[in-house]
């Protein structure tokens, strides 16, 4: 430990798995709402699935599950990272360029930190590492 962190540098690879897990847990509920209308929410599940936001939801659910499990992390984070570009541009930007002015400030956080994972990987307790021996 260097005296100015709070965490010891060792445990960064380990919190990168957490991260990716937490993160597509979260994620992958966003397209089974889309796909499966589970949960419940506001808009009903869409009845085609090779509509837009039908593909958006086969991203968001199977992507995410894939991302979960760590598996083909690298790809799948960075196709992730270019949806939520999508997204945000197509369903935030027309309201206004800021995120807390258009309601896509998670559009923006999920880009940018499944941006981060596809540079970094998917950290030791992933499939990839497990499968490629790391």
């Amino acid at each position: 430990m260097n005296g100015f962190g709070i965490l010891p540098a060792r445990w960064a690879p380990y919190l990168l798995s957490i991260m990716r897990m937490v993160l597509a847990f979260l994620f992958l509920w966003h397209g089974s709402q889309k796909l499966f209308g589970y949960p419940p929410s506001d808009h009903p599940p869409v009845e085609n699935w090779f509509t837009l936001i039908g593909f958006a939801g086969i991203l968001e659910f199977f992507g995410g599950v894939l991302l979960l499990i760590g598996l083909l992390t690298r790809p799948v984070a960075f196709l992730l990272s270019g949806q939520m570009a999508v997204a945000y541009w197509m369903a935030h930007g027309p309201n206004g360029i800021l995120p807390i002015q258009n309601g896509g400030e998670m559009a923006v956080l999920y880009c940018f930190v499944f941006l981060f994972i596809a540079a970094a990987g998917g950290g030791p307790w992933s499939l990839d590492a497990t499968l490629h021996g790391k």
